[in-house]
Protein backbone atom coordinates (compact mmCIF):
# COMPACT_ATOMS: atom_id res chain seq x y z
CA UNK A 1 0.00 0.00 0.00
CA UNK A 2 0.90 3.69 -0.87
CA UNK A 3 2.42 5.04 1.68
CA UNK A 4 1.83 8.92 0.58
CA UNK A 5 0.53 11.37 3.32
CA UNK A 6 -0.41 14.66 1.66
CA UNK A 7 -1.05 17.71 3.73
CA UNK A 8 -3.55 20.66 2.48
CA UNK A 9 -2.43 23.77 4.51
CA UNK A 10 1.03 24.55 5.66
CA UNK A 11 0.45 26.40 8.87
CA UNK A 12 0.81 24.76 12.39
CA UNK A 13 -1.48 21.96 12.00
CA UNK A 14 -0.51 21.08 8.49
CA UNK A 15 3.61 21.57 9.23
CA UNK A 16 3.02 19.46 12.88
CA UNK A 17 1.27 16.68 10.60
CA UNK A 18 4.06 17.03 8.01
CA UNK A 19 6.43 16.24 11.23
CA UNK A 20 4.72 13.12 12.31
CA UNK A 21 4.24 11.19 9.11
CA UNK A 22 8.06 11.77 8.39
CA UNK A 23 8.67 10.12 11.58
CA UNK A 24 6.15 7.21 10.50
CA UNK A 25 7.89 6.57 7.35
CA UNK A 26 5.31 8.08 4.87
CA UNK A 27 6.28 10.24 1.90
CA UNK A 28 5.06 13.54 2.62
CA UNK A 29 4.02 16.16 0.39
CA UNK A 30 2.56 19.71 1.92
CA UNK A 31 0.01 21.75 -0.25
CA UNK A 32 -0.94 25.06 0.54
CA UNK A 33 -3.44 27.46 -1.27
CA UNK A 34 -2.48 30.37 -0.20
CA UNK A 35 1.63 31.21 1.38
CA UNK A 36 2.74 29.95 3.68
CA UNK A 37 5.08 31.46 6.73
CA UNK A 38 8.49 31.90 6.29
CA UNK A 39 8.84 30.16 9.63
CA UNK A 40 6.95 26.74 8.66
CA UNK A 41 9.02 26.69 5.48
CA UNK A 42 12.09 26.98 7.53
CA UNK A 43 10.47 23.68 9.16
CA UNK A 44 9.50 21.47 5.95
CA UNK A 45 13.12 22.52 4.36
CA UNK A 46 15.07 21.45 7.74
CA UNK A 47 12.89 18.30 7.70
CA UNK A 48 13.46 17.71 3.93
CA UNK A 49 9.67 17.75 3.31
CA UNK A 50 8.54 18.72 -0.52
CA UNK A 51 5.71 21.81 -0.46
CA UNK A 52 3.98 23.90 -2.87
CA UNK A 53 2.17 27.46 -2.08
CA UNK A 54 -0.48 29.69 -3.92
CA UNK A 55 -1.61 26.42 -6.03
CA UNK A 56 -3.06 22.91 -5.72
CA UNK A 57 -1.35 20.40 -8.01
CA UNK A 58 -4.40 18.07 -8.30
CA UNK A 59 -1.30 15.25 -9.86
CA UNK A 60 0.33 15.42 -6.81
CA UNK A 61 -2.66 15.36 -4.36
CA UNK A 62 -5.18 13.19 -5.79
CA UNK A 63 -2.28 10.33 -5.31
CA UNK A 64 -2.40 10.22 -1.90
CA UNK A 65 -3.13 6.97 0.11
CA UNK A 66 -4.34 9.68 2.87
CA UNK A 67 -5.00 13.32 3.34
CA UNK A 68 -4.92 15.69 6.34
CA UNK A 69 -7.24 18.67 5.90
CA UNK A 70 -6.05 21.94 7.79
CA UNK A 71 -9.37 23.27 9.64
CA UNK A 72 -9.64 26.02 7.91
CA UNK A 73 -10.08 24.87 4.69
CA UNK A 74 -14.00 23.78 4.22
CA UNK A 75 -15.32 20.29 2.64
CA UNK A 76 -16.48 22.62 -0.31
CA UNK A 77 -13.11 23.60 -1.32
CA UNK A 78 -13.00 22.58 -5.10
CA UNK A 79 -9.57 19.93 -4.27
CA UNK A 80 -11.21 18.17 -0.89
CA UNK A 81 -14.70 17.28 -3.14
CA UNK A 82 -11.66 16.09 -6.44
CA UNK A 83 -10.50 14.27 -2.95
CA UNK A 84 -13.61 12.71 -1.88
CA UNK A 85 -14.78 11.97 -5.60
CA UNK A 86 -11.95 9.69 -6.05
CA UNK A 87 -12.12 7.91 -2.63
CA UNK A 88 -8.74 9.23 -0.78
CA UNK A 89 -9.49 9.15 2.48
CA UNK A 90 -9.44 13.02 4.02
CA UNK A 91 -8.77 13.37 7.73
CA UNK A 92 -8.07 16.18 10.60
CA UNK A 93 -5.08 16.39 11.89
CA UNK A 94 -6.24 15.04 15.54
CA UNK A 95 -7.74 11.77 13.92
CA UNK A 96 -4.27 11.24 12.53
CA UNK A 97 -2.47 12.25 14.98
CA UNK A 98 -4.10 10.42 17.53
CA UNK A 99 -3.78 7.44 15.87
CA UNK A 100 0.27 7.68 17.21
CA UNK A 101 0.00 8.07 20.88
CA UNK A 102 -1.39 6.16 23.79
CA UNK A 103 -1.65 8.93 25.93
CA UNK A 104 -5.10 9.79 28.27
CA UNK A 105 -6.75 12.69 26.48
CA UNK A 106 -8.80 15.05 27.27
CA UNK A 107 -10.77 16.74 24.87
CA UNK A 108 -12.55 20.26 25.03
CA UNK A 109 -15.03 21.44 22.87
CA UNK A 110 -17.97 24.21 23.03
CA UNK A 111 -18.80 27.71 21.22
CA UNK A 112 -17.38 29.44 24.41
CA UNK A 113 -14.77 29.30 26.95
CA UNK A 114 -12.70 26.02 25.36
CA UNK A 115 -9.31 28.32 25.46
CA UNK A 116 -10.00 29.13 29.25
CA UNK A 117 -11.24 25.31 30.49
CA UNK A 118 -8.27 23.93 28.51
CA UNK A 119 -5.20 26.33 29.82
CA UNK A 120 -6.80 25.72 33.50
CA UNK A 121 -7.09 22.22 33.31
CA UNK A 122 -3.63 21.82 32.07
CA UNK A 123 -2.40 23.88 34.25
CA UNK A 124 -3.85 22.54 37.26
CA UNK A 125 -2.49 18.97 35.36
CA UNK A 126 1.10 20.50 35.03
CA UNK A 127 1.38 22.09 38.84
CA UNK A 128 0.29 18.95 40.27
CA UNK A 129 3.11 17.41 38.49
CA UNK A 130 1.85 15.30 34.98
CA UNK A 131 3.67 14.60 32.14
CA UNK A 132 1.29 16.77 30.24
CA UNK A 133 0.66 18.53 26.76
CA UNK A 134 -1.14 21.13 25.61
CA UNK A 135 -2.72 21.39 22.07
CA UNK A 136 -5.36 20.97 19.45
CA UNK A 137 -6.40 24.86 18.52
CA UNK A 138 -4.11 26.14 20.84
CA UNK A 139 -0.05 26.55 21.09
CA UNK A 140 1.89 23.97 19.42
CA UNK A 141 0.39 21.37 17.58
CA UNK A 142 -0.86 18.25 18.38
CA UNK A 143 0.65 16.66 15.65
CA UNK A 144 4.10 17.60 16.26
CA UNK A 145 3.64 16.74 20.25
CA UNK A 146 2.92 13.64 19.65
CA UNK A 147 5.86 13.10 17.09
CA UNK A 148 8.44 13.97 20.22
CA UNK A 149 6.37 10.94 21.75
CA UNK A 150 7.15 11.88 25.26
CA UNK A 151 3.92 12.75 26.39
CA UNK A 152 1.53 10.74 29.03
CA UNK A 153 -1.62 13.16 28.77
CA UNK A 154 -3.02 15.79 26.24
CA UNK A 155 -5.30 18.11 27.07
CA UNK A 156 -6.82 18.98 23.53
CA UNK A 157 -9.16 22.27 22.65
CA UNK A 158 -11.05 21.16 19.80
CA UNK A 159 -12.86 23.04 17.03
CA UNK A 160 -16.01 21.84 15.21
CA UNK A 161 -13.68 22.17 12.08
CA UNK A 162 -10.82 19.55 13.63
CA UNK A 163 -14.06 17.36 14.82
CA UNK A 164 -15.33 17.45 11.26
CA UNK A 165 -12.59 15.40 10.37
CA UNK A 166 -12.40 12.87 13.08
CA UNK A 167 -13.07 9.00 12.41
CA UNK A 168 -12.13 6.91 15.44
CA UNK A 169 -10.79 9.65 17.69
CA UNK A 170 -12.14 8.78 21.46
CA UNK A 171 -11.09 11.13 24.20
CA UNK A 172 -10.78 9.75 27.73
CA UNK A 173 -13.03 12.93 28.85
CA UNK A 174 -14.86 15.18 26.59
CA UNK A 175 -15.80 18.26 28.16
CA UNK A 176 -18.27 20.41 26.00
CA UNK A 177 -19.19 23.72 27.59
CA UNK A 178 -21.50 25.18 25.65
CA UNK A 179 -23.25 25.68 22.32
CA UNK A 180 -24.28 28.96 20.93
CA UNK A 181 -24.82 29.79 16.86
CA UNK A 182 -21.14 30.17 15.31
CA UNK A 183 -19.33 29.46 11.75
CA UNK A 184 -22.24 28.79 10.14
CA UNK A 185 -21.44 30.23 6.93
CA UNK A 186 -19.64 26.68 7.14
CA UNK A 187 -22.73 24.39 8.16
CA UNK A 188 -24.99 25.37 5.19
CA UNK A 189 -26.25 28.04 8.10
CA UNK A 190 -28.22 25.11 9.75
CA UNK A 191 -27.41 25.21 13.49
CA UNK A 192 -28.43 21.79 13.66
CA UNK A 193 -25.38 20.75 11.31
CA UNK A 194 -23.16 23.03 14.02
CA UNK A 195 -24.65 21.29 17.04
CA UNK A 196 -23.90 18.05 15.44
CA UNK A 197 -20.08 18.84 14.73
CA UNK A 198 -19.65 19.49 18.34
CA UNK A 199 -21.08 16.36 19.72
CA UNK A 200 -18.93 13.98 17.29
CA UNK A 201 -16.53 14.56 20.41
CA UNK A 202 -18.19 12.15 22.45
CA UNK A 203 -19.24 9.38 19.17
CA UNK A 204 -16.48 7.17 19.95
CA UNK A 205 -16.49 7.20 23.90
CA UNK A 206 -17.47 4.17 26.19
CA UNK A 207 -18.79 3.40 29.28
CA UNK A 208 -15.53 3.88 30.90
CA UNK A 209 -14.64 7.92 29.63
CA UNK A 210 -16.36 10.43 30.96
CA UNK A 211 -18.45 13.22 29.51
CA UNK A 212 -18.58 16.83 31.34
CA UNK A 213 -21.06 19.37 30.15
CA UNK A 214 -23.27 22.46 31.30
CA UNK A 215 -26.66 20.76 32.32
CA UNK A 216 -27.76 25.24 32.44
CA UNK A 217 -27.22 24.90 28.37
CA UNK A 218 -30.86 23.75 26.52
CA UNK A 219 -29.12 23.12 23.75
CA UNK A 220 -27.00 20.59 24.70
CA UNK A 221 -29.89 19.04 27.19
CA UNK A 222 -31.88 18.98 24.39
CA UNK A 223 -29.77 16.68 22.07
CA UNK A 224 -28.77 14.45 25.01
CA UNK A 225 -32.36 13.63 25.25
CA UNK A 226 -32.51 12.34 21.92
CA UNK A 227 -28.86 11.06 21.70
CA UNK A 228 -27.99 8.37 24.67
CA UNK A 229 -24.30 8.09 24.85
CA UNK A 230 -22.32 5.26 26.60
CA UNK A 231 -20.27 7.45 28.40
CA UNK A 232 -20.37 8.65 32.07
CA UNK A 233 -21.79 11.87 31.85
CA UNK A 234 -20.98 14.73 34.60
CA UNK A 235 -22.80 17.95 34.63
CA UNK A 236 -21.86 21.04 35.48
CA UNK A 237 -24.85 24.24 36.80
CA UNK A 238 -24.68 27.66 37.94
CA UNK A 239 -28.84 26.74 38.76
CA UNK A 240 -29.77 23.49 40.27
CA UNK A 241 -27.84 21.00 42.43
CA UNK A 242 -26.41 17.83 40.56
CA UNK A 243 -25.72 14.24 42.28
CA UNK A 244 -22.46 14.09 40.21
CA UNK A 245 -20.96 16.56 38.55
CA UNK A 246 -20.39 20.51 39.81
CA UNK A 247 -22.73 23.14 41.22
CA UNK A 248 -22.63 26.23 42.96
CA UNK A 249 -24.47 26.70 46.84
CA UNK A 250 -24.02 29.53 48.98
CA UNK A 251 -21.05 31.01 46.94
CA UNK A 252 -19.28 27.63 47.32
CA UNK A 253 -18.53 25.41 44.07
CA UNK A 254 -19.47 21.68 45.18
CA UNK A 255 -17.89 19.00 42.74
CA UNK A 256 -19.34 15.33 43.59
CA UNK A 257 -16.86 12.45 41.26
CA UNK A 258 -16.67 8.45 42.74
CA UNK A 259 -18.52 9.72 45.89
CA UNK A 260 -15.75 12.38 47.21
CA UNK A 261 -16.40 16.31 47.47
CA UNK A 262 -14.22 19.30 46.80
CA UNK A 263 -15.57 22.26 47.72
CA UNK A 264 -14.25 25.77 46.89
CA UNK A 265 -15.43 29.37 47.60
CA UNK A 266 -16.29 31.61 43.89
CA UNK A 267 -14.70 34.68 45.88
CA UNK A 268 -11.60 32.76 46.21
CA UNK A 269 -11.51 32.02 42.52
CA UNK A 270 -8.79 34.75 40.64
CA UNK A 271 -10.92 34.82 37.05
CA UNK A 272 -13.99 36.29 37.64
CA UNK A 273 -17.32 36.41 36.05
CA UNK A 274 -20.55 33.83 35.97
CA UNK A 275 -18.60 31.97 32.52
CA UNK A 276 -15.81 31.61 34.08
CA UNK A 277 -17.38 29.70 37.13
CA UNK A 278 -18.83 27.42 34.68
CA UNK A 279 -15.02 27.56 33.05
CA UNK A 280 -13.51 26.79 36.45
CA UNK A 281 -16.18 23.73 37.29
CA UNK A 282 -15.04 21.77 34.25
CA UNK A 283 -11.40 22.01 34.44
CA UNK A 284 -11.90 20.88 38.48
CA UNK A 285 -14.02 18.25 36.99
CA UNK A 286 -11.55 17.17 35.34
CA UNK A 287 -8.38 17.44 37.72
CA UNK A 288 -10.35 15.58 39.92
CA UNK A 289 -11.04 12.49 37.90
CA UNK A 290 -7.27 12.21 37.64
CA UNK A 291 -6.72 12.52 41.01
CA UNK A 292 -5.21 15.73 41.86
CA UNK A 293 -4.86 16.61 45.41
CA UNK A 294 -7.71 19.30 46.85
CA UNK A 295 -4.92 21.39 48.06
CA UNK A 296 -3.81 21.56 44.11
CA UNK A 297 -6.89 22.30 42.63
CA UNK A 298 -7.85 25.18 45.04
CA UNK A 299 -4.04 26.63 44.76
CA UNK A 300 -4.25 26.53 41.03
CA UNK A 301 -8.21 28.12 41.19
CA UNK A 302 -6.39 31.26 43.34
CA UNK A 303 -3.52 31.82 41.14
CA UNK A 304 -4.80 31.29 37.34
CA UNK A 305 -4.70 34.56 35.62
CA UNK A 306 -6.78 33.66 32.42
CA UNK A 307 -6.25 33.93 28.67
CA UNK A 308 -4.87 36.32 26.50
CA UNK A 309 -7.11 38.44 24.42
CA UNK A 310 -10.19 37.08 27.07
CA UNK A 311 -11.57 40.71 29.07
CA UNK A 312 -7.94 41.23 29.48
CA UNK A 313 -7.47 44.18 31.86
CA UNK A 314 -4.75 45.91 29.09
CA UNK A 315 -4.25 49.70 31.28
CA UNK A 316 -6.08 52.22 33.34
CA UNK A 317 -5.95 55.52 31.51
CA UNK A 318 -7.15 58.65 33.30
CA UNK A 319 -9.00 56.35 35.14
CA UNK A 320 -11.01 54.60 32.07
CA UNK A 321 -10.08 50.69 32.34
CA UNK A 322 -9.66 49.22 28.87
CA UNK A 323 -9.85 45.43 28.59
CA UNK A 324 -8.79 43.42 25.49
CA UNK A 325 -11.76 40.59 24.66
CA UNK A 326 -10.49 40.34 21.08
CA UNK A 327 -11.39 35.67 21.39
CA UNK A 328 -14.79 36.69 21.70
CA UNK A 329 -15.62 35.84 17.72
CA UNK A 330 -19.08 35.31 18.59
CA UNK A 331 -22.03 36.80 19.57
CA UNK A 332 -22.35 34.70 22.60
CA UNK A 333 -18.93 35.58 24.15
CA UNK A 334 -19.45 39.07 23.72
CA UNK A 335 -22.98 38.69 25.50
CA UNK A 336 -20.61 37.40 28.70
CA UNK A 337 -18.14 40.14 27.93
CA UNK A 338 -20.66 42.51 28.01
CA UNK A 339 -22.59 41.00 30.76
CA UNK A 340 -19.60 41.28 32.98
CA UNK A 341 -19.14 45.03 32.74
CA UNK A 342 -19.82 46.97 35.66
CA UNK A 343 -19.20 50.77 34.79
CA UNK A 344 -20.21 52.83 31.49
CA UNK A 345 -18.85 50.95 28.47
CA UNK A 346 -17.52 52.49 25.02
CA UNK A 347 -17.75 49.13 22.88
CA UNK A 348 -15.57 48.52 20.02
CA UNK A 349 -17.43 45.83 17.58
CA UNK A 350 -17.36 44.13 14.33
CA UNK A 351 -15.04 42.30 11.33
CA UNK A 352 -16.41 39.28 9.40
CA UNK A 353 -20.06 38.57 10.41
CA UNK A 354 -20.32 35.11 10.63
CA UNK A 355 -24.50 35.29 9.88
CA UNK A 356 -24.78 36.85 13.32
CA UNK A 357 -28.19 37.59 15.04
CA UNK A 358 -26.95 40.44 17.55
CA UNK A 359 -30.65 40.48 19.22
CA UNK A 360 -29.39 38.49 22.08
CA UNK A 361 -27.51 41.48 22.98
CA UNK A 362 -29.90 44.06 23.34
CA UNK A 363 -30.58 44.18 26.75
CA UNK A 364 -26.93 44.32 27.92
CA UNK A 365 -26.28 47.27 25.26
CA UNK A 366 -28.78 49.09 26.89
CA UNK A 367 -27.97 48.54 30.21
CA UNK A 368 -24.26 49.29 29.90
CA UNK A 369 -22.99 50.36 26.65
CA UNK A 370 -22.84 54.12 26.21
CA UNK A 371 -20.97 54.69 22.93
CA UNK A 372 -20.47 52.20 19.77
CA UNK A 373 -17.09 51.83 17.51
CA UNK A 374 -18.03 49.86 14.64
CA UNK A 375 -14.06 48.34 13.31
CA UNK A 376 -14.68 46.64 10.19
CA UNK A 377 -14.36 47.13 6.28
CA UNK A 378 -18.26 46.42 6.54
CA UNK A 379 -20.59 47.64 9.59
CA UNK A 380 -23.75 48.09 7.81
CA UNK A 381 -25.06 45.21 9.85
CA UNK A 382 -23.75 46.61 13.02
CA UNK A 383 -25.45 49.71 12.31
CA UNK A 384 -28.84 48.44 11.52
CA UNK A 385 -28.74 46.92 14.95
CA UNK A 386 -27.69 49.31 17.35
CA UNK A 387 -27.95 51.96 15.72
CA UNK A 388 -31.35 53.00 17.96
CA UNK A 389 -30.00 51.64 21.28
CA UNK A 390 -26.99 54.25 21.12
CA UNK A 391 -26.70 57.96 21.09
CA UNK A 392 -23.02 57.99 19.81
CA UNK A 393 -21.80 55.53 17.51
CA UNK A 394 -18.50 55.97 15.04
CA UNK A 395 -16.64 53.83 12.47
CA UNK A 396 -13.00 52.76 12.15
CA UNK A 397 -11.09 51.51 9.90
CA UNK A 398 -7.91 50.58 11.50
CA UNK A 399 -7.34 49.66 15.60
CA UNK A 400 -5.52 53.02 16.00
CA UNK A 401 -8.62 54.92 14.83
CA UNK A 402 -10.88 52.46 17.06
CA UNK A 403 -8.72 53.06 20.48
CA UNK A 404 -8.23 56.72 20.15
CA UNK A 405 -12.12 57.61 18.71
CA UNK A 406 -12.50 55.74 22.57
CA UNK A 407 -10.30 57.30 24.52
CA UNK A 408 -12.25 61.06 23.47
CA UNK A 409 -15.54 58.94 23.91
CA UNK A 410 -14.66 57.76 27.51
CA UNK A 411 -15.03 59.56 30.96
CA UNK A 412 -13.47 58.82 33.90
CA UNK A 413 -14.87 56.06 35.83
CA UNK A 414 -15.78 54.08 31.88
CA UNK A 415 -14.89 51.41 30.37
CA UNK A 416 -13.37 50.90 27.09
CA UNK A 417 -14.34 46.72 25.59
CA UNK A 418 -12.81 45.31 22.42
CA UNK A 419 -15.20 42.69 22.19
CA UNK A 420 -15.85 42.67 18.34
CA UNK A 421 -18.32 39.26 18.00
CA UNK A 422 -17.01 38.67 14.68
CA UNK A 423 -13.89 37.17 13.10
CA UNK A 424 -11.24 39.28 12.45
CA UNK A 425 -10.11 38.33 9.16
CA UNK A 426 -11.06 41.88 6.85
CA UNK A 427 -8.57 43.64 8.77
CA UNK A 428 -6.18 41.62 11.25
CA UNK A 429 -4.22 38.15 10.00
CA UNK A 430 -6.03 36.65 12.99
CA UNK A 431 -7.77 37.49 16.83
CA UNK A 432 -4.12 37.15 18.24
CA UNK A 433 -3.30 39.86 15.80
CA UNK A 434 -6.43 42.11 16.93
CA UNK A 435 -6.19 42.06 19.99
CA UNK A 436 -1.66 43.08 20.03
CA UNK A 437 -3.01 45.73 17.57
CA UNK A 438 -5.63 47.11 20.47
CA UNK A 439 -2.72 46.52 23.26
CA UNK A 440 -0.32 48.64 20.98
CA UNK A 441 -2.45 51.35 20.31
CA UNK A 442 -3.86 51.85 24.10
CA UNK A 443 -0.21 51.95 25.35
CA UNK A 444 0.38 54.30 22.64
CA UNK A 445 -2.71 56.67 23.86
Amino acid sequence: MSKRLVILGGGESGVGTAILGVKKGFEVFVSDYGKIKEKYKKVLLHHEIEWEEEKHTASKILSAAIVMKSPGIPDSAPIVLKLREVGVKVLSEIEFASRYTTALTIGITGSNGKTTTATLAYYMLKQAGLNVALGGNIGKSYAEQVSEDTYENFVLELSSFQLDGIEKFAPHIAVLMNLSPDHLDRYEDSYEKYIASKFRIVMNQTEKDYFIYDADDAEIVKWLSKHPLKSQLLPFSLKNEQQKGAFIKNEQIIITTDNTNLTMPIATIEIQGKHNQKNAMAATTVAKLLKIRKATIRECLESFQGVEHRLEKVLKINNVMYINDSKATNVNATFYALDSMQKPTVWIVGGVDKGNDYSELYSKVNENVKAIICLGIDNSKIIEAFGNLVDVMVEAQSMDEAVKAAYRLSQRGDTVLLSPACASFDLFENYEDRGRQFKNAVRHL
